[in-house]
């Protein structure tokens, strides 16, 4: 026999609203002008009107909740109780379905701050906005610019959110990143592969004069501008951008490959029978404006260790280069007693063999691509000493001054001082990653896609926290980051305002059951 629940007369009453809009719907879709209507107008009228319905629905829920009262004394984290009772205190809460009135029951006292026990278990946020659409606008921020992700928001749903508070939403969004990584870890039994690699770089971002770093300023102001009336080449940059360091941390299996497949690669040239390359495992990335680039680069040690304890895999950290960058790597190894291994980019190193190439040959020829190519498979044999000789024996050989085979003692003096990160024989033959493409694509993806648009001038507040949004969505951790983030709130706003951050219980006024079992006569 089956059996259904319905709610009582006294619960029901609250839902009429609700009701009576789902009639009206109902009647609008049957009667006779409905039926001459295209179904992709039905489809838009329909949009608009469920959201009112939901809303309506909501509002029901939301009145019935507020009607609950607390079991027992309420008493802060002060340990006072709050006796002086007052119910039917409204507030307005702006959801996707539209706004919504809660009413419900503060309990205060002289000079002491009001409690809610209805706002704490309905986790309601301090400001008008509910947590789900602070999510939205968090991920369409994230994503587009505040102008398209406040149309969207629009058009999508009931709410209305300005510009001004959308921001605020955003840098409030972000602001449990650092908890929730501290927190969640990935478990180093998960099985992956025996490489851990840490990639990192750094991206400048455009940012108001005000939240510059000091001596960025003054270089800024002391820098002479060629004309009145328009930028110069390299002058729109100069004394414009803040470094952000990009960080990326994951595991790969081996990718055992020769010189000559790796510039086949370069060629273009697909193998007959390719072997599928490893995919990066658990890939995390991330960028900050805020935090020095010494804490970044710990953070990364930091969780590249959640992932091997022990020590276990060969950790290498690819770089570009840059000599402060690789300090700051080699002290933080040093500082925990790690053993890592240092790759700079081949790709970088390619660039310098071009630079020296085209002072023997002209741009875009073929006969300069086979100089690169012909010396590139040398330094990948691990013959990079030999490849530098062999640059300033020729520019020796044909008598260039000073100025003109400055390009290849620049390129030659490049590699050689970087010649001990450049083993690249043995990191092919053991399956390692040289290129930095991983951490290249992040920059990309975390700060020229959305920070690097053309005209854009950040906050360093508002730019690291869409960098840590946009961060948490590249690294398939955005829902989890959520649910800790509203977590986070619950106890920030609620439990920790509580004696024993413990929120008292609720009960009903209304009498009898909320749900009436209904067994259907046969």
């Amino acid at each position: 026999m089956a059996q259904v629940y319905s709610t009582s007369s006294a619960d029901a009453s609250l839902f009429a609203a609700a009701d009576a809009q789902y009639a009206r719907i109902k009647e609008e879709l049957v009667c006779s002008g409905f039926r001459e209507k295209p179904e992709a107008e039905i489809e838009r009228w329909l949009a608009v009107e469920q959201r009112a319905l939901m809303r309506c629905l909501l509002q029901s829920h939301v009145t019935l909740r507020g009607e609950e009262q607390a079991v027992g004394p309420v008493i802060g984290e002060d340990g006072v109780e709050r006796t002086h009772v007052r119910p039917g205190r409204v507030r307005h809460l702006e959801t996707v379905f539209g706004t919504v009135e809660v009413a419900r029951t503060a309990h205060a006292g002289r000079g002491q701050s009001a409690l809610y026990p209805v706002d704490a278990r309905l986790n309601l946020p301090e400001h008008r906005y509910s947590l789900e659409v602070a999510r939205q606008v968090a991920q369409g921020a994230a994503r587009l610019s505040y102008d398209a992700t406040l149309g969207l928001l629009q058009s999508m749903t009931g709410a209305r959110v300005p510009k001004r508070q959308a921001e605020e939403l955003v840098r409030r969004a972000a602001e449990d990143f650092d908890d929730f990584y501290a927190t969640t870890t990935l478990d180093p039994q998960a099985p992956t592969g025996p490489l851990l690699l840490l990639s990192l770089d750094q991206k400048g971002v455009v940012l108001l004069p005000e939240d510059l770093h000091p001596r960025t300023q003054k270089a800024a102001a002391e820098a002479p501008r060629k004309l009145e009336t328009r930028w110069c080449k390299g002058e729109a940059a100069r004394g414009r951008k803040r470094m952000a360091m990009v960080a990326a941390v994951y595991t790969v299996a081996p990718h055992v490959r020769s010189p000559t497949e790796v510039i086949a690669g370069l060629r273009h040239v697909r193998p007959a029978d390719p072997s599928p390359r490893p995919r990066p495992e658990y890939k995390r990335v991330w960028a900050s404006l805020s935090r020095s680039p010494q804490d970044v680069i710990h953070d990364a040690f930091t969780e590249a260790e959640t992932r091997d304890p022990h020590h276990q895999k060969q950790w290498i950290v690819l770089v570009d280069g840059d000599n402060k960058l690789t300090r700051w790597v080699q002290a933080e190894a040093q500082r925990r007693g790690i053993s890592v291994t240092l790759v700079l980019d081949f790709i970088h190193a390619l660039e310098y063999l071009w630079r020296a190439a085209h002072v023997f040959h002209d741009e875009g020829t073929k006969e300069g691509e086979a100089f690169v190519l012909e010396r590139l498979e040398r330094m990948l044999e691990g013959k990079t000493s030999h490849v530098v000789a062999g640059l300033r024996r020729m520019a020796t050989q044909r008598g260039l001054s000073p100025a003109a085979r400055a390009p290849v003692d620049k390129a030659a003096q490049y590699l050689l001082k970087r010649t001990a990160m450049m083993r690249y024989d043995t990191l092919l033959a053991t399956g390692a990653p040289i290129a930095t493409g991983v951490i290249e694509g992040a920059c990309r993806h975390l700060i020229n896609d959305r920070l690097d648009v053309t005209g854009a001038r950040w906050r360093i507040r508002g730019a690291e926290a869409v960098l840590r949004l946009r961060s948490l969505l590249a690294s398939g951790d955005f829902d989890d980051y959520w649910r800790f983030h509203e977590g986070a709130e619950a106890f920030r706003n609620h439990e920790s305002r509580y004696a024993d951050c413990t929120v008292p219980q609720l009960t009903s006024t209304r009498p009898g059951r909320h749900l009436r079992l209904v067994t259907p006569v046969d």
